[in-house]
């Protein structure tokens, strides 16, 4: 049978980081996304690598579509499919409300919202 393959945004850390450990143990081949967390990826990817897994990590910057094109396309060079994609990076701004600046505001929808989308829009052709 075929491995199958697992994008994961935001998968360095936190629940994407326990959604890649739980999908590599099932068989998947795991993409682990990052923006920022370089070490923190590149140590999961050590770590899954070492438990016999096959993994690889993508850095993008999620609310720039051309970046998002960007990562769907390395993974598809590298694992030459995609099964499963799995929108799971957000970021949230530690402030009130009203404090929130336009930039702030802007940042977090870049990332939550449009990156979705965005992410959503480059690996539909792959599952239709």
């Amino acid at each position: 049978m075929e491995q199958k393959t697992v994008l994961i945004t935001g998968a360095a850390r936190g629940i994407g980081a326990a959604a890649a450990r739980t999908f590599a143990a099932a068989g998947y081949a795991v993409a682990i996304h990052y923006h920022t967390s370089e070490s923190e990826a590149l140590a999961l990817a050590d770590t899954l690598t070492a438990a016999g897994h096959t993994v690889m990590t993508v850095q993008a910057d999620l609310s720039d579509p051309e970046q998002v094109r960007q990562m769907v396309d390395n993974v598809l060079d590298n694992f030459c499919q995609l099964d499963i994609l799995i929108c799971n990076a957000g970021i949230a701004q530690q402030k009130l409300f009203g404090d929130l600046t336009d930039q702030d505001w802007r940042r977090m929808f870049g990332v939550n919202v449009d990156g979705v989308f965005y992410t959503i829009r480059a690996a539909l052709p792959h599952f239709i």
